[in-house]
């Protein structure tokens, strides 16, 4: 376990003194001890811990079970034997309880009360779905892990209400089944509260599309099928799931598709469902490179539904004088755009070049470059040994070009036959494919309708695509999305939108952890907050009877501090269930 500290700066303005403090921890790399930093914390004073409160209840609000904490103590005196105290019931509480406190700032207890009534549940399946979600985001695991190991670790059941005997990996299961019916409302319920909560703007939609494979033949699920896996898990069959999220990276909604569909094809599918749920009104599409054809594009135009999306790179050589000599214009350090050849009234193109990128793709360039040189000379070197057939040659040339396609155009290769009937390998650099390689190195193509911005601004809208791929990385790693073992194709669904509910959460702790002036660290926080238990601290009295507290174990300084900035307090002890206090 990584030990915390507090640091402190000074800082002297204007003839005051500052205290500016940081959350630290030690981290051993091989022999050395470095500390890296967990959280600016600010100027630890009263101003500060007010606003944090102040924020803590507008995400969410006061405590809505008020007779769940701090059970009142009894008030008559009572003899305690002292020798026979002890604790019993040790529970990881604070990761679960910040969970809890999430899921009721977006409002999910009361949505999911309405939308999965009791009826003759011996438990709510709205508190099983808070189940699913919260394990979901603090140790993403499988439903059987949850019912056998990680509840009954946790103080989830505590702040629920549920017994550990009651949560079973059937009722998991069935949890699932009733959830996902309710995918649709659960996306509009999140991006109105979402919307509310950090003033979020609709007005840029970007998309993106992912896959998830397959642990089995899922022979149950159509959808599974074997596609292009961006896995690297060509072998397994999977899914593709199209994520829409806001410029800020928000969430607004998700779409499963069968794992061998084209990434271009789904984009109609995609906006014409989000258009018809929130309005086609003054949304901007931003799209990936691969995600479009120009079909599409004439479709999104035809309906006029305004984009910004990349081009191939084959595209740039249309705008081959624009690269060499265009008007470019410094947006930022090692950025430069320029706007080109646009189509009155239908679409702006915008060329960019980035430095960063131009010295990444030089890099990558001299690579296959090394190895195309070095594998030519392998064979040119067989072919002088012995006497080596033609076509044999030929197609091991082809084999190591096709490896090292970025730079295999560079090349002028010629297999010739020698007298002997053996083959020559020779080769050449092509000049002017090196040429137009320096010149373009770093730059793209985007193109737009919206013909009120600017080129900065449109590219700045294009960068925002970042945040998706987040989303998916988030939920692949963090959240585990991948792999899916659920073979049945309704439990897949239900499975994508738990780990889509566990995100929302979890952005939610981050935006929160942003304002709060902690950084954009919800995995930190967690971690942190996992380390708060709670524990039964059972007291032996001279009567012979035992009276029991359920206790919430005080937080130490670095936990405090966290807790101050989100505004947040810790309870004291947690209500027993009936007949337990006193035996």
């Amino acid at each position: 376990m990584p030990l915390m500290y507090l640091r402190h700066t000074t800082v002297t303005k204007n003839g005051k003194t500052h205290t500016y403090w940081r959350l630290v921890r030690s981290v051993r790399v091989g022999r050395k001890v470095r500390q890296e930093t967990v959280a600016q914390l600010g100027e630890l004073d009263s101003a500060g811990r007010v606003r944090a409160r102040a924020l803590a209840e507008a995400i969410v609000g006061v405590e809505r079970q008020p007779g769940l904490f701090d059970e009142p103590l009894p008030k008559e005196p009572i003899t305690v034997d002292l020798r026979r105290l002890r604790l019993e019931r040790g529970r990881r509480f604070g990761d679960v309880w910040l969970g809890w406190r999430l899921w009721q700032a977006v409002g999910l207890d009361e949505l999911l009360t309405c939308l999965l009534p009791a009826r003759r549940a011996e438990i709510p399946w709205a508190q099983m779905a808070a189940v699913l979600v919260i394990a979901r985001l603090c140790e993403p695991s499988s439903e059987l892990h949850i019912a056998e190991d990680w509840f009954r670790r946790t103080a989830l059941g505590d702040l629920l209400g549920i017994a550990e005997d009651k949560v079973n990996d059937d009722r998991l299961y069935r949890a699932l089944d009733q959830l996902l019916p309710h995918k649709q409302m659960l996306e509009e319920h999140l991006k109105q509260r979402l919307g509310t909560l950090f003033a979020l703007e609709y007005d840029l939609l970007l998309y993106d599309i992912t896959s998830t494979y397959f642990e089995g033949q899922a022979l149950a699920n159509p959808q599974a099928q074997r596609g292009y896996s961006r896995d690297h898990r060509p072998d397994c069959k999977q899914v593709l799931i199209g994520l829409v999220v806001t410029r800020d990276g928000y969430p607004l909604g998700y779409e499963v598709f069968a794992g061998n569909r084209n990434d271009s094809t789904t984009v109609k599918e995609i906006v014409t469902r989000m258009e018809a749920r929130y309005g086609r009104d003054g949304r901007i599409w931003v799209l990936d490179r691969g995600m479009v054809l120009e079909a599409t594009l004439d479709w999104l135009k035809e309906r006029r539904s305004h984009y910004i999306v990349g081009t191939p790179r084959a595209r740039l050589k249309e705008f081959a004088q624009a690269v060499r000599h265009g008007g470019w214009q410094a947006v930022r350090d090692g950025l430069e755009v320029q706007r080109c050849g646009d189509a009155p009234g239908e679409e702006s193109f915008i060329l960019c070049r980035s430095a960063d990128r131009a010295a990444k793709e030089q890099a990558m360039r001299e690579r296959f470059v090394g190895r195309i040189e070095v594998g030519l000379t392998k064979i040119r070197t067989a072919c002088g040994r012995q006497r080596c057939d033609v076509g044999k040659v030929e197609r091991r040339v082809g084999r190591l070009l096709g490896k090292n396609t970025r730079a295999a155009g560079l090349f002028r290769v010629t297999v010739a036959r020698r007298s002997d009937g053996g083959a020559r390998v020779s080769w050449s650099r092509r000049l002017d494919a090196e040429e137009w390689a320096q010149a373009s190195q770093g730059c793209y193509v985007l193109r737009s309708t919206v013909a009120d911005w600017q080129p900065e601004e449109l590219w700045r809208a294009y960068m925002h695509l970042t945040d998706a791929e987040a989303a998916f990385r988030i939920q692949k790693s963090d959240l585990a999305l991948r792999p899916v073992w659920h073979q049945k194709a309704e439990r897949v669904q239900a499975h994508i939108l738990v780990c889509f509910l566990a995100f929302v959460l979890r952005k939610t702790l981050e935006a929160w952890s942003a304002r709060a002036g902690l950084g954009n660290s919800p995995t930190t926080l967690l971690q942190e907050f996992a380390r708060i238990h709670s524990t039964d601290v059972v007291a032996p009295t001279t009567a012979g009877r035992h009276v029991r507290w359920r206790c919430v174990v005080r937080p130490d300084q670095a936990q405090t501090i966290l807790l101050q900035h989100l505004g947040l307090q810790l309870p004291q002890r947690l209500q027993l269930p009936r007949g337990l206090g006193r035996m």
